[in-house]
């Protein structure tokens, strides 16, 4: 009998490797996010995200919301008026810099709906951009272009390579002067 404990006891344990290197494992793992950034006392913005990661030992450092993000921003009486969602997004804590892919939505102080893959904001430069397909759907018509340059706001936006779809009223007159100087005039 004492022989059969002792063969029992011996059976050695497997373990994985240990991890060596600290730059593989976040610092901080948050989530289900549901929080408030305020500014000067004010709610600006709410973030949620299923998942939030911080990895400080990478190089560059970075937060990884890989399960999706959604922000919105508020104005002084707490009304949504504007709102990002991307299904993948790094933040780069020491460029400043926000990177957002896959399905990027984004609606600006106007109204206009933001449509791309990849998306990225420089908050030193204050600068949007993207060198991949964007839509925008505006009230009266939808612009897409490969590429753009914005101001932060998504208010002041230039399109690289536009096309899009322009609704033309039917009670213009057909004639080709009136057709170009639509054409050029919603372009530029």
């Amino acid at each position: 009998m004492l022989l059969l404990f002792t063969s029992c006891s011996h059976q050695s344990k497997v373990f994985g490797e240990a991890v060596t290197e600290r730059d593989s494992l976040p610092v901080l793992a948050t989530y289900d996010v549901n929080t408030l950034i305020s500014d000067s006392g004010l709610i600006r913005y709410r973030i949620e995200a299923d998942e939030w990661l911080v990895y400080d030992r990478k190089n560059p450092s970075y937060w990884a919301f890989e399960k999706g993000v959604y922000l919105e921003k508020f104005d002084e009486d707490f009304v949504v008026d504007a709102d990002i969602k991307a299904d993948t997004a790094y933040y780069y804590d020491k460029d400043r810099l926000w990177e957002l892919r896959g399905d990027v939505a984004i609606k600006n102080l106007k109204g206009e709906r933001f449509n791309t893959e990849l998306l990225f904001w420089d908050e030193k430069t204050q600068k949007v951009y993207s060198d991949k397909f964007i839509r925008i759907e505006q009230e009266d018509k939808i612009v897409t272009g490969e590429g753009f340059e914005s101001n932060q706001q998504m208010t002041d936006y230039t399109i690289f390579k536009p096309g899009g779809v322009f609704y033309i009223n039917e009670e213009m007159q057909a004639d080709s002067t009136a057709v170009d100087s639509l054409t050029t005039d919603t372009l530029e």
